[in-house]
């Protein structure tokens, strides 16, 4: 058994952030998407692992090799164009040779893993095993449509019209069989080889497609409040670890995890769960439940909620933020400090400012 993961593509629905960041690379809770990823899989006992990225892209090999802590063989292919998920199955076939695979798209999490799933995978004696969790918006994904006897008789990509409340959640269970499929696609009206398309195919040629429904929880992290989603539900599970220094005027409240060297001063609160990074400097400030805040980062005098702030950033505001993204190395200021008053802002392309 072997593992694939889709961790190129552009992410322009999380622009300005995915100009200078790979989108399998933002943190959730201080830890990058893909590392989620790699923990499953190697938790799952699989050793060989093929990770897709952009064509000269050296950005998410850096930080696996990085990281280092995972006992898994990586190689990387590299996709010039996105040309759709299907695609990556269809460039990956050298590397994956015979072997089943699971396909993981990188900007999906888990919650539980895959071990369970893998096990129906191999008991069930079918060439695609898929994943399927109940969503609010079907809209958004690939849905499956379902005969009177619950079998998967058609998969329909982000449909117009309501026709399931069950989405392809973005891992998926193949044997080699799954090429044969890919082979006789033609590119969808996105100019994109749909893998919906591909299973499609199995299904119409009377492969033996199977399904599993997710029962814990799940998350497409494609736009900033799924990340945040995210970000809460792993925050929900962290444990309480202080290993930086908080003077005797703060106060700590529920789980909070805070990181070496990082000193947190001057009547602060911080309300869990939360996490702050290592090396950071945080006085007269709130930090509110569901905020992760990664290293190297200062923030004063401020007021912040249920927001992921990126390392190396400064915050020193006045104003409450909530519901927010903050980038690597951004800086945010009250308009108060300087004169004359007014908001002074630079938005970049597809950005979202309310003031």
């Amino acid at each position: 058994m072997k593992a694939l993961i889709a961790a190129g593509g552009k992410g322009t629905r999380l622009r300005p952030l995915t100009y200078t960041t790979s989108k399998p690379l933002i943190p959730i809770a201080n830890r990058p998407m893909l590392f989620y990823i790699l923990d499953e899989i190697e938790k799952a006992g699989i050793k060989d692992v093929v990770i897709n990225i952009n064509k000269g892209i050296t950005e998410i090999p850096d930080a696996i090799r990085k990281e280092n802590s995972w006992d898994l063989k990586i190689t990387y292919i590299e996709q010039e164009k996105p040309l759709g998920i299907a695609h990556v199955v269809k460039i990956a076939e050298k590397k994956l040779k015979d072997s089943p695979f699971v396909y993981y798209l990188g900007d999906n999490i888990l919650k539980g893993g895959i071990n369970e799933y893998l096990n129906e995978f191999t008991s069930n004696n079918c060439i695609c095993h898929i994943l399927l969790s109940k969503v609010r918006d079907p809209e958004r994904f690939g849905v499956a449509l379902f005969n009177k006897k619950g079998k998967i008789v058609k998969l329909v990509e982000k449909p117009k019209k309501h026709i399931s409340d069950f989405a392809l959640t973005g891992v998926y269970f193949f044997t080699p069989e799954i090429y044969k499929a890919i082979d006789k696609l033609k590119p969808s009206k996105r100019g994109e080889l749909e893998i919906t398309d591909a299973i499609s195919w199995l299904i119409r040629h009377k492969y033996p497609v199977t399904y599993s429904k997710v029962t814990g929880w799940w998350k497409d992290t494609g736009q900033v409040r799924d990340l945040l989603e995210g970000n809460q539900l792993i925050l929900g599970d962290i444990d309480c670890d202080i290993e930086g220094k908080v003077s005797s005027d703060c106060t700590l409240e529920g789980k909070i995890k805070i990181g070496r060297k990082s000193v947190i001063s001057d009547e602060t609160t911080i309300r869990g769960p939360a996490i702050i990074g290592k090396n950071c400097r945080i006085k007269k400030s709130y930090i509110g439940p569901y905020t992760s805040i990664g290293d190297n980062v200062e923030i004063t005098d401020t007021e912040i909620e249920n927001s992921i702030v990126m390392p190396c950033s400064k915050i020193n505001s006045s104003a409450r933020i909530v519901d927010s993204l903050i980038g690597f190395n951004a800086k945010i200021t009250s308009h108060k400090q300087t004169f004359p008053s007014g908001h002074k802002i630079v938005v970049g392309d597809y950005s979202n400012v309310e003031l």
